[in-house]
C-alpha cells in the first residue's frame, strides 16, 4: 500500500523517525539519570538495524511490521498516561494514512465499524494538492500563506451518531526536501500562484508530481467538535434562503441526534395561531407535528393538560417529560400523555418558539426511550434557539407574503403588465416617508390605449335558471302531498285539506309564471306552514319512512329541494371555469404579443377586457401591427372557446348552450385605476360610448327585427366603420381557409343603443366538426403571408 492516498501529489512521501532518533542520541550522550540514558541507548540499537527507520519508509506494509518498535520510540510524544484522554495518531498531514493510535482513538475507530473510510470532510485532490504546495512555499521559499481552513473527519459512534472531530496537525518532526524535478520559483511564479486558486494545471507545473520529499512524520490530534460543528451545520441549513429550510429531511433530524447524542431522536414542529389561540400544521406539511400528529389543527387548552399550556402559552418557558408513562399516571387530564404514547413517544422536550413576545409555535423532541430528554439537556436548545427563531420568523413572513399574494391576485388583482407603475408609486412613498416627508399618491392613469372586449355568454341563462326553480318547487310540493295522501291519523282533517289546497294552488301559480318573490314565499310557507305538521306527524309515528325520505332530500343550506338547480348550477360552473382556464391558458402568447392590461369575469358567461398601448409597455416601441395580432389572438381564443364547450356541454348534467361576441373600438381610450372600487375603468366623459355599447350590446337585436345579435355557436363581431369591416373581414377569410370557422358570414346593422347608433355587425359559426384538442393559434404575420 503506497503513502500517497491521493493520485496526484507534489510529495515523495518517506515516513522517517530521523527526528526522534536525533533526540534520543543526544539522551544517551546527556549527563542525565542512567536509566534514561540506557533506555535512549537501547532504543538506537534497535533502530540501528532498520535503517529505514531513519532514511525513510515508503510503504504502510513497513510501518505495520515495526508497529511495537515506533510505539517506544514515540513514548514520549504518546505518554500512556493520557492515553485514554487523547484523540492522537501519527500520520502524514491531509493523508488518510494514520497509525500509533491512543486508545481513545482506537476505541472511536472501533465503534465506527470495519466499513467506515476515516476521509477528511469535503476535501478533494485539488485542495489536497495545493495545500501541499502551500508547505512548500512557506517551509522552503519562506512565505507565510494562511492557507488553513477548519478540517474535519466525520465519525459515527456505536449508535449511529455522527460525531465531528476537528483536525489540528503538529508538523514539527517533518522536512521539505527538493529533488532534481523541482522547479525553481520566481517572485512572478508566486505572485501568479496566490492569483490562481482554481488553475489545478498550473500548481502541477510548478510543482511537479513528486518533485520534492516529505521526510519525517506528523502528529494528529482530533478535538471533538460535535455540539459547536452541529450547530454550525444547523445554522448553515436553516438560514439558507431556499424554501427546503423546514424539510423534514434526514439532515436535520441528524444534527440534532448528534447534539443529543440520541440515535431515535424525532423531531417536530407545530405553529401556534395566536389570533385563534390554537395548533396548526406547517402549511407546506414538511415539518411533522408531534402535538398533532394527524390533525390539521387543535384548540391549544385540548391538545395541552393544564400544566404544560401554562408553562408553554402562558409562561413561555419549555416543557420536559422525562418519563411519559409516569406522567400519564401522575396526571388528571391524560390526554397529552396518551397521545404521546400512541406515537411511542417515552421522553420529550416541548420548547415555545418565541419573537418579539409572540408564540411562533412549538419545537419538538421526543426519544422512544425515559429519561433520555429531560430538563437538564433541554439547555442545549439555547444554543440553537436564536437561529431557529429567526429560520421561523423569517418562514412566517415569507407564508404571510404568500398569503398577501394570493389575495393580490385572486381578490385585488394587480396584472403584471401594469404592476411596475404601481410599484414605482409605492416605492416614492416608502423613500419619502423615510425622509419624514408626506407624499400624495398620484392617479394611475393609461392614455392612449386601445380597448378589446369580448364574451361568451350562457344562452338564456335567466330562463334556464327559473325553470330550475320551478322544477324543484313543483317536485317539492307534489312530494309533500303525496305523503298528506297517505297520511292517515289523528291530525285535524280540515287542517290537512285546508295546507293541501293552499299547495295545489301554489302549483298552479308556479305553472303558469315565476314571480321575482314565488321561491321566497313558497319556501316560508314549506317551511312554517308544512314542516311542522310532517314533524308532528313523524313523532307520533305517522307515515314515518316516507317524512324520513323527504327531510333527507333538503338542501341543508336552504331548506329546499335543489335537485334541478344543483344540476344547473354545476353545469354553468364547469363552464365557466373552462371556458375561463383557456382564456388565463392564451394570455400567456397573447402576452408575448405586446405587454397589455388584461382582466376577466365570470357572471353567466366569461367577460374579458384587454388594453394595449404604448403607455403600458412605455420601454417598447408599439406599433398598430400588435394591436391587429392581438385582434386575431381575440378571436382564435373565442373560436376555441366555441369548440371547448360544444365538445364539453355533452358531459353537462343541465345542457347549456353559449353564444360569443367581440366589441370593436379604434378609437384610444384612457384607463383609471379607480382606488375606491380597487379596479381600472374608462377614464372621462368622451370615452362613454364605449361603455354604454359594452353593457348593452349582448341584448341587443339586428335593426328592424326581434332577432338578438347574438346566435348559438356562432361569433358576433359589433364594429362602426368600413375599415374595421375589413379588417375583421380579413382574419375570418383566414380562419375559414383554416377550417376554424364556417363559409357562410351575415352582415347587418344594429339597433340604437341609448343615443348610440350606426353599429354594424359581422356573424359567422365556428367549426366545430373537425374539433380534436388545442387548434393551433395563427399570428397576424401568418394571415400576411398567407393573404400575399
Amino acid at each position: 500500500m503506497n503513502l500517497n492516498q491521493f493520485p496526484d501529489s507534489p510529495f515523495k512521501i518517506k515516513v522517517s523517525f530521523h527526528k526522534v532518533l536525533e533526540t534520543l542520541e543526544n539522551i544517551a550522550q546527556s549527563d542525565e539519570a542512567d536509566y534514561r540514558s540506557n533506555y535512549a541507548k537501547a532504543l538506537l540499537k534497535e533502530a540501528d538495524k532498520l535503517p529505514e527507520l531513519r532514511e525513510g519508509i515508503t510503504t504502510y506494509r513497513q510501518i505495520e511490521k515495526q508497529e511495537k518498535l515506533i510505539h517506544n520510540l514515540l513514548a514520549d510524544l504518546f505518554p500512556t498516561a493520557l492515553t485514554n484522554n487523547e484523540i492522537k495518531a501519527v500520520t502524514i498531514p491531509f493523508q488518510n494514512i494514520t497509525f500509533n493510535y491512543t486508545e481513545r482513538f482506537k476505541k472511536i475507530l472501533s465503534e465506527a465499524g470495519k466499513d467506515f473510510d476515516m476521509t477528511i470532510r469535503d476535501f478533494d485532490q485539488h485542495q489536497f494538492y495545493v495545500m501541499n504546495c502551500c508547505l512548500i512555499l512557506n517551509s522552503f521559499y519562506g512565505r507565510d500563506f494562511d492557507f488553513s481552513r477548519p478540517l474535519f473527519y466525520d465519525i459515527p459512534d456505536k449508535n449511529g451518531i455522527i460525531r465531528h472531530y476537528r483536525i489540528m496537525y503538529n508538523a514539527d518532526f517533518m522536512e521539505i526536501i527538493p529533488t532534481e524535478k523541482s522547479v525553481k520559483l520566481s517572485e512572478e511564479d508566486i505572485d501568479q500562484l496566490i492569483d490562481n486558486f482554481d488553475n489545478f494545471e498550473l500548481w502541477k507545473e510548478k510543482f511537479p508530481q513528486e518533485s520534492w520529499i516529505l521526510k519525517g512524520f506528523g502528529i494528529v490530534i482530533l478535538f471533538d467538535a460535535t455540539i459547536e460543528n452541529s450547530v454550525s451545520n444547523l445554522k448553515s441549513n436553516l438560514l439558507r434562503p431556499d424554501k427546503s429550510n423546514l424539510n423534514h429531511d434526514n439532515s436535520i433530524e441528524t444534527i440534532f441526534r448528534s447534539i443529543y447524542k440520541i440515535a431515535d431522536l424525532r423531531i417536530g414542529f407545530t405553529p401556534f395561531n395566536s389570533e385563534e389561540q390554537k395548533f396548526e400544521q406547517v402549511p407546506t406539511k414538511k415539518l411533522n407535528s408531534l402535538i398533532l400528529s394527524d390533525k390539521l389543527d387543535y384548540d391549544c387548552q385540548n391538545a395541552l393538560c393544564e400544566c404544560s399550556f401554562e408553562t408553554l402559552i402562558s409562561e413561555k418557558k419549555y416543557f420536559t417529560i422525562s418519563n411519559v408513562s409516569k406522567f400519564v399516571a401522575a396526571a388528571k387530564d391524560k390526554t397529552l400523555g396518551n397521545h404521546l404514547l400512541a406515537q411511542n413517544i417515552q421522553s420529550c422536550i416541548l420548547a415555545p418558539v418565541v419573537k418579539d413576545d409572540r408564540i411562533l409555535g412549538i419545537i419538538e423532541l421526543a426519544s422512544s426511550i425515559p429519561g433520555k430528554l429531560n430538563s437538564l439537556n433541554a439547555n442545549k436548545l439555547e444554543l440553537i434557539m436564536p437561529y431557529i427563531i429567526d429560520t421561523l420568523d423569517r418562514y412566517n413572513s415569507e407564508w404571510q407574503n404568500h398569503i398577501e399574494a394570493v389575495i393580490q391576485k385572486e381578490y385585488t388583482a394587480i396584472h403584471p403588465s401594469v404592476y411596475w407603475k404601481f410599484k414605482k408609486e409605492a416605492e416614492n412613498y416608502l423613500i419619502d416617508n423615510s425622509q419624514q416627508k408626506e407624499y400624495i399618491f398620484k392617479e394611475i392613469v393609461f392614455k392612449n390605449v386601445y380597448p378589446l372586449y369580448g364574451q361568451i355568454d350562457i344562452k338564456g341563462s335567466s330562463d334556464a335558471r327559473n325553470k330550475t326553480v320551478q322544477e324543484d318547487l313543483r317536485n317539492q310540493l307534489e312530494t309533500i302531498l303525496n305523503i298528506f295522501e297517505m297520511m292517515k291519523s289523528n291530525i285535524n282533517l280540515m287542517i290537512l285539506e285546508q295546507r293541501k289546497f293552499e299547495m295545489e294552488t301554489l302549483l298552479q301559480e308556479l305553472a303558469i309564471s315565476l314571480k321575482a318573490d314565488t321561491e321566497q314565499q313558497i319556501q316560508s310557507y314549506i317551511q312554517n306552514e308544512i314542516h311542522p305538521i310532517l314533524k308532528n306527524a313523524r313523532a307520533n309515528n305517522t307515515e314515518t319512512q316516507s317524512i324520513d325520505s323527504y327531510f333527507e332530500k333538503l338542501d341543508p343550506k336552504t331548506g329546499t329541494f335543489y335537485e334541478a338547480r344543483k344540476k344547473f348550477d354545476l353545469a354553468l360552473s364547469l363552464t365557466n371555469k373552462k371556458m375561463a382556464s383557456i382564456l388565463d391558458a392564451k394570455q400567456i402568447e397573447a402576452q408575448a404579443i405586446f405587454p397589455h392590461y388584461y382582466e376577466r369575469f365570470k357572471t353567466d358567461g366569461v367577460e374579458h377586457n384587454l388594453y394595449i398601448g404604448a403607455s403600458i409597455a412605455p420601454q417598447l416601441n408599439f406599433d398598430l401591427m400588435f394591436l391587429q395580432n392581438l385582434r386575431l389572438w381575440q378571436l382564435q381564443a373565442l373560436c376555441e372557446m366555441e369548440m371547448e364547450h360544444d365538445h364539453l356541454k355533452l358531459s353537462l348534467p343541465f345542457q347549456l348552450e353559449v353564444t360569443s361576441l367581440i366589441l370593436v373600438f379604434s378609437s384610444p381610450i384612457s384607463i383609471r385605476f379607480r382606488m375606491d372600487e380597487k379596479r381600472f375603468d374608462i377614464d372621462g366623459t368622451y370615452n362613454a360610448r364605449y361603455e354604454v355599447v359594452k353593457k348593452r350590446i349582448d341584448k341587443a337585436n339586428i335593426k328592424g327585427k326581434t332577432e338578438r345579435i347574438t346566435e348559438q355557436g356562432k361569433i358576433t363581431i359589433v364594429y362602426s366603420h368600413l375599415y374595421e369591416e375589413t379588417e375583421y373581414k380579413k382574419y375570418i377569410q383566414f380562419l375559414q381557409f383554416k377550417g376554424i370557422l364556417e363559409e357562410t358570414v351575415e352582415s347587418f346593422d344594429v339597433e340604437s343603443l341609448q343615443g348610440v347608433s350606426g353599429l354594424k355587425a359581422l356573424r359567422v359559426k365556428v367549426n366545430n366538426k373537425p374539433y380534436k384538442g388545442t387548434p393551433k393559434t395563427y399570428s397576424y404575420q401568418e394571415l400576411l403571408d398567407e393573404l400575399k
